[in-house]
């Protein structure tokens, strides 16, 4: 008998996984829930195994009922809902996904984290079930990138996660993906790991610049930018990154040039202001200036019968270490498809195709019975066997890696 999976939010992440699941012979009934029951139902019609239904993700009770007979609950909700939802597969006995840790467990994100290995873990290890977080492309296939970079290596001494968005449209649309997610994590210092220690960073601070013939750009430049990367590769760092000392995330792109002057113009603080009389928090004013991500087909087309400025990008590791004694870069790019081919293969944004498809992988070995572990884990925890896995099916979508060992005079700047 196939499986039924419940997908929580159907924004550009959940809908392309779902796209991708009504594919699998193995699934036989997708649930798509949402608050706004319009959207759920648009892209469960557009499905042939959908059923769209209205969830309020405030009531732990509404997701559980929604969740009755899934085997799997793929969480693309806002981080705030995530311990509701996380609760809810606990009390039906499903396993868990999501795209990114939340937040919402603690004040401080690393207890919230803490509070997710050490607290859920044995929760859904003792149901049997398993959950993992962090699935989307950052994180999620980066991470699986790193692990696959890191094999590469006898020794880790730092680790690099470089991610440049460069597709910007004609039109005024700043991200590709959730802007209220986007300015979240502009808006906070970053994490890296610098001497074995976690520590803060300042957002947009640090700059590298890179330049990769295949991007066109030239010379891009990447600041730091609060990611989940550094934080999960510092709990890991012995188990499963070879005793990394140094890591960083390096962000760049259309948006984070849009952004950045925001911030330095405290125009990305929660904290509420009295602006003539009125009580306003600035994030909220540009949020709601902010168009939604587009993740209808009619809405991407007509985007790019307007035109682009620039269709490019880059994802890449580096992982320098040791091999045999001798101080090398393990450098992989991965390469997948910009926005035009993006729609051309699947009527989805590159934004969708990498994440929605990158998680969706993950969902892929969930439904396909490829995960042996039981408990709480994130998405750089996964085996060697099930890394292997993930990019063999993602070569059929056209996501690919390509890896190249430098020695020492050959490292970038």
């Amino acid at each position: 008998m196939g499986k039924t999976i419940l997908i929580l939010g159907v924004g550009a992440q959940g809908s392309t996984v779902a796209k991708r699941m009504d594919e699998e012979p193995n699934v036989d009934k997708i649930i798509c829930a949402d608050y706004d029951s319009k959207a759920a139902e648009k892209v469960a019609a557009d499905l042939k195994k959908g059923v769209g239904i209205t969830v309020d993700a405030s009531d732990k009770n509404s997701i559980a009922k929604a969740a009755q007979g899934a085997c799997l609950i793929v969480n693309g909700l806002p981080l705030r809902w995530h311990g509701n939802v996380l609760d809810a597969a606990l009390e039906v006995g499903a396993d868990y996904q999501d795209f990114a840790a939340t937040d919402a467990l603690a004040e401080d994100w690393i207890d919230s984290i803490k509070i997710l290995y050490n607290d859920y873990g044995p929760k859904f290890e003792t149901a049997g079930r398993l959950a993992i977080v962090g699935t989307g492309s950052a994180p999620g296939l980066i991470c699986a990138a790193t692990r696959r970079a890191v094999r590469e290596l006898d020794s880790c001494d730092t680790i690099y996660n470089i991610v440049y968005e460069g597709v910007e449209a004609k039109r005024f649309l700043p991200f590709w993906w959730s802007p209220v997610t986007a300015l979240s994590d502009m808006s906070e210092e970053a994490y890296a790991v610098v001497d074995g220690e976690l520590i803060r960073t300042p957002a947009f601070g640090l700059p590298i610049t890179r330049e990769y013939d295949y991007m066109g750009t030239g010379p891009v430049t990447l600041g730091e930018h609060c990611h989940d990367e550094p934080v999960h590769y510092w709990f890991n760092r012995e188990t499963c990154f070879k005793g990394v000392k140094n890591v960083w995330f390096k962000y760049g792109g259309a948006g984070f040039d849009f952004a950045k002057p925001l911030y330095r113009a405290g125009l990305l603080s929660k904290d509420k202001e009295t602006v003539d009389g009125v009580s306003v928090s600035p994030f909220s004013v540009v949020l709601g200036h902010l168009p939604p991500a587009p993740k209808y087909r009619e809405e991407i087309e007509e985007i790019l019968d307007e035109g682009l400025v620039a269709d490019t990008g880059c994802m890449v590791v580096e992982a320098y270490g040791k091999k045999d004694g001798e101080d090398i870069l393990v450098e992989t790019h991965v390469f997948a498809p910009g926005l035009a081919d993006s729609f051309a293969r699947s009527g989805l944004t590159a934004e969708m195709y990498l994440t929605g498809q990158g998680g969706a992988l993950f969902t892929k070995m969930f439904v396909n019975d490829k995960y042996g572990q039981k408990g709480l884990i994130s998405s750089d925890m996964i085996t060697e066997a099930q890394i292997d896995y993930y990019f063999e099916e993602a070569a059929k979508l056209g996501i690919t890696l390509e890896t190249k060992i430098k020695k020492k005079g050959e490292w970038p700047e």
